[in-house]
């Protein structure tokens, strides 16, 4: 058994969901089979203005992240020769405020599945990331932080499938995945996503299914990518999604490029939901990560949500400073504000509360040690 540090999001990301695009091991140790210990402990304190009606402000450890959501998790490989090779993942989210289970104090909520690949291609059963989590790797420069795009469409952050198959093929510069899932979500209490939409039901086959795609093109100085997402519901659904007929479809263009050492992101994501009340609402992102020196990055955000036909809408703007003490530590600091308007309650920090049409501000100063 070996250790290994995850130092980036994109290639922890990518290397929990089997991608082609980590490196391939070694041919010495393709001869044997490998089981990594990997993982990421990130908690600070938050200051938050009009944490409810009355306005009043609170100051508290989140529970749901930092700049990263807090996890452990196993992977390994088998090598069956000819290039192909046996792979699995189990990824545990954690709560460092109480030491809690996260995803509804499952075990493995995370991710929880096992496969095979290659050298460009990657198959996958069992709870894993899907499509749309993978489409805002690069272009997303924020992440999940605890004031992101992730508190205006908590499904962004959360976007994992049970019961799913998934596919991942990288060729070149050009990426191709899709996932199909006989019910995405089993529980009622995992997270801001959940829907309890177990499906797998005898006799409604359309009940709880899901398809996710994605086709992207990047290289060092570009990418692009273009995403797809939609949920049938079931009968004991959350969200109004109470019948197999129902949908909740996420259309999403996202990209980046590079300045110099520069990174911007931008994107764009439509979401439509077709039940008893339906809904039609645009997302849109822009912004930069710039390092001043290796230790010293800032990245900073701004997006909207504007729901169609209302007046309704929320602006968030985020600004991050990170200096890394060492390829493992960071401290950092994160301040957010968002502006509600018409009906619109959504807070400026994963998790949070605010009052109705209220804006608030949220700053969270924390440590993130991965290992």
């Amino acid at each position: 058994m070996k250790k290994s540090i995850s130092t980036t999001r994109v290639i922890g990301a990518l290397g929990a969901t089997g991608a082609i695009a980590a490196a391939m091991l070694s041919p010495s140790a393709m001869a044997q089979s490998q089981v990594t210990i990997y993982g990421l402990i990130d908690t600070g304190v938050e200051y938050v203005t009009n944490a409810n009606a009355a306005g009043n402000s609170v100051v508290k450890m989140p529970s749901l992240t930092g700049s990263f959501p807090s996890r452990i998790g196993f992977r390994g490989t088998e090598d069956l020769g000819g290039g192909l090779q046996a792979m699995f993942v189990l990824e545990a989210g954690m709560a460092v405020d109480t030491g809690g289970m996260g995803q509804g104090n499952r075990l493995f909520g995370r991710q929880s599945y096992v496969g095979l690949k290659n050298a460009t291609q990657s198959v996958m059963l069992g709870r894993q990331v899907n499509m749309t989590y993978l489409s805002t790797l690069k272009s997303d420069v924020m992440g999940p932080n605890i004031h992101s795009i992730g508190n205006l469409d908590s499904y962004l952050p959360n976007s994992r499938s049970d019961n799913s198959i998934g596919y991942l093929g990288t060729f070149s510069d050009v990426t191709v995945g899709v996932t199909y899932s006989f019910g995405r979500d089993a529980t009622a209490a995992g997270g801001p996503a959940s829907t309890n939409c177990a499906g797998e039901t005898a006799g409604d086959s359309k009940a709880c299914r899901q398809y996710t795609g994605l086709l992207g093109y990047d290289n060092k100085a570009f990418g692009v990518n273009l995403a797809y997402d939609k949920l049938n519901g079931g009968p004991t659904a959350l969200l109004g999604l109470n019948n197999s007929s129902y949908t909740d479809t996420r259309i999403g263009l996202h990209g980046y490029f590079m300045i110099s050492d520069a990174r911007i992101g931008l994107g764009v994501l439509d979401r439509k939901t077709q039940t008893a009340t339906k809904s039609d609402s645009d997302l849109y992102y822009l912004g930069l990560s710039y390092p001043f020196t290796v230790a010293l990055v800032l990245d900073t955000q701004i997006s909207r949500l504007k729901f169609k036909g209302t007046a309704n809408s929320a602006t968030l703007s985020v600004a991050r400073l990170t200096y890394n003490l060492s390829k493992r530590t960071a401290l950092y600091t994160s301040v957010g504000y968002i502006k509600n308007s018409g009906t619109s309650a959504i807070a400026v920090d994963a998790g949070g509360t605010i009052g109705t049409g209220m804006n608030q501000l949220g700053v969270m100063t924390g440590i993130r040690h991965t290992f």
